[in-house]
């Protein structure tokens, strides 16, 4: 180990250190100081025996007072060990006290202060200014001291990992806000879309208030009419009963809806000859093709075809399509029983499936003193079950159609028919698809309000009344007491030139009554009056049936051979 200055050499007088200050940690930095002893001074055995150490730093001064009298701490060389490296380079010793006596350093204890502040020197840095730096040591430092500066700061990591969340947090917020932007206009947009496509579609099926067939007065027959519609007419022939069921079967293409109309066969018709007649002995008197054009007449309508379904092709119709489901309204006794008090072949309640032979019994069931009316709906019942239930592909309707080997009406093709019930098929499914009857008065002509509405909303139509030019039509109601009667003034009336409208029975009365609507139609009203041989006095305006100019309710006082 090679010591900075040894015992042997502070014995010997060699040289002594001196404090000069403190490095960067706080450690005391010392410089060899060169002496003579060639005079005894007493300060300088007591500097060299107690205050070898110069806490101070003066350079080779002596301490201030406090530390001559023993204050300041001493710092030995014991073995010439030197703590701090301050050994020169080529292992020689220095003296501590710089070549100064001690007593040159008692001299000049006054100003040490000064001194040490001139003077003072820490290791790597510069000296005063002129002053030569041969003999101090260099210190040696390594990079190992300075590694912490390459330490990685936590709290400049936790600074930058904070600005890095808020630039971020910044971000996600803007986003979310443009978001929230783009959502809300895409909302308001397509909620426009949905508005006027709902009021599209409410406007294009005639649905929008002031402008829907059902509102009065505000233009209401043209936008009914303008609708598509197509129709035609069935007739259910019953073989076994006889009598006829007649419906109006109308796809109304437009508003997308289906409706069954049933016509009561009392519905008062023109005849080819001009004479009036009724639904039930237009379609056995003149055939499909004078009832179509009778009806269209009657009702405006333009019917494209007629579909006479007897009672075995309807029996083999609901077999075809797998039964139907009905409401029934009653029990219906099964027409192959042996005995009275045997199960009924149809049992009234909701949702009851009904074979083909069961359709055909509940169709055509009309109780003792049931109204028309009642077997007329039971036959709208069937219809529409069977329309739920036939396939709404046009091709496998039409094959169903042709599986019957029914023969139709030339006005009709099995492809016509199948694909018109197909479409017919599709409303039912969907709900689209309802059931009405045309009111008809005792008369036979339709009632002033439900009959027309029906006729105006749903068949787009509206009834036809006789030309200027034509007959004057008269409605008769036999309030006589005597069936015949009737038919008798029918006859007389007809041979008249007047066209005959039946009107039904009331209950009998003592006099007769011949009713005009308005001032224009009193003429003929008398003229009717004067053809049946009545009083003038039956004459008088009043109440008449939509389809007639003049009324007459037959009495009692009705003579048939005066006419």
């Amino acid at each position: 180990m090679n010591d900075r200055y040894d015992a042997g050499a502070a014995d010997h007088g060699a040289g002594q250190y001196e404090l000069v200050g403190y490095d960067e940690y706080g450690r005391p930095v010392y410089r060899h100081v060169q002496t003579q002893q060639h005079t005894y001074d007493p300060y300088a055995q007591q500097y060299q025996q107690g205050y070898g150490h110069d806490p101070y730093g003066t350079g080779g001064q002596q301490p201030p007072a406090a530390y001559d009298q023993g204050a300041g701490p001493a710092y030995p060389q014991e073995n010439g060990y030197d703590p701090y490296g301050s050994t020169g380079h080529h292992g020689g010793h220095q003296d501590p006290y710089g070549g100064q006596s001690p007593t040159a350093g008692h001299a000049a204890q006054q100003t040490s202060q000064q001194v040490f502040q001139q003077t003072a020197h820490i290791p790597q840095q510069t000296g005063p200014a002129g002053r030569e730096e041969t003999d101090e040591p260099q210190r040696e430092y390594h990079t190992e001291q300075f590694a912490f500066v390459e330490e990685p700061d936590d709290n400049s990591e936790d600074v930058i990992d904070w600005l890095k969340f808020t630039e971020n947090r910044t971000e996600r917020r803007e986003e979310a806000r443009r978001r929230a932007r783009s959502r809300i206009v895409a909302l308001t947009v397509v909620l426009a879309l949905v508005a006027a496509g709902g009021v599209g579609w409410l406007w294009y099926a005639g649905k929008l208030p002031g402008l829907s067939s059902g509102d009065p007065g505000t233009g209401t027959t043209t936008a009914a009419g303008a609708q598509k519609r197509d129709v035609i007419v069935v007739h259910l022939h019953d073989t076994k009963g006889g009598g006829t069921s007649t419906a109006l079967l109308v796809d109304n293409t437009t508003a997308r809806k289906g409706t069954t109309v049933l016509l009561p066969d009392s519905l008062a018709l023109t005849g080819d000859d001009g004479t009036t007649t009724t639904l039930a002995k237009s379609v056995d008197d003149d055939g499909s093709d004078g009832t179509r054009e009778a009806l269209d007449t009657v009702l405006g309508t333009d019917i494209e075809g007629t579909w006479r379904l007897d009672t075995p092709y309807l029996q083999n119709l609901v077999d075809l399509v797998g039964n139907i489901e009905a409401d029934t309204d009653t029990d219906v006794p099964d027409p192959a029983a042996k005995r009275k008090g045997e199960a009924p072949l149809v049992r009234r309640g909701a949702d009851q499936t009904l074979s083909g032979k069961a359709a055909v019994a509940y169709a055509t069931y009309r109780a003792p003193g049931e109204a028309e009316t009642a077997q007329l709906k039971r036959f709208g019942q069937v219809m529409q079950g069977v329309l739920r239930k036939l396939s709404s592909d046009p091709g496998a309707a039409t094959t169903t159609i042709q599986t019957l080997a029914q023969i139709l009406d030339p006005s009709l093709t099995d492809k016509d028919l199948g694909t018109f019930l197909a479409g017919l098929s599709d409303l039912a499914k969907g709900g689209d698809y309802r059931t009405d009857l045309l009111p008809v008065q005792g008369d036979g002509t339709l009632g002033a309000q439900a009959g027309a509405k029906i006729v105006r909303e749903v068949l787009g139509g509206t009834a036809k009344s006789p030309d200027k030019d034509a007959a004057t039509t008269v409605s008769v109601q036999n309030a006589t007491g005597v069936k015949d009667n009737t038919e008798k003034a029918r006859v007389v009336l007809l041979n008249g030139g007047f066209t005959f409208l039946e009107g039904g029975t009331a209950t009998a009365r003592a006099t007769s009554k011949v009713v005009y609507a308005d001032a224009a139609g009193k003429e003929h009203a008398t003229e009717v009056a004067k053809t049946l041989g009545l009083p003038a006095s039956s004459v008088a305006e009043g109440e008449t049936p939509a389809s007639a100019d003049v009324a007459v309710l037959l009495g009692q006082d009705f003579e048939p051979s005066s006419g």
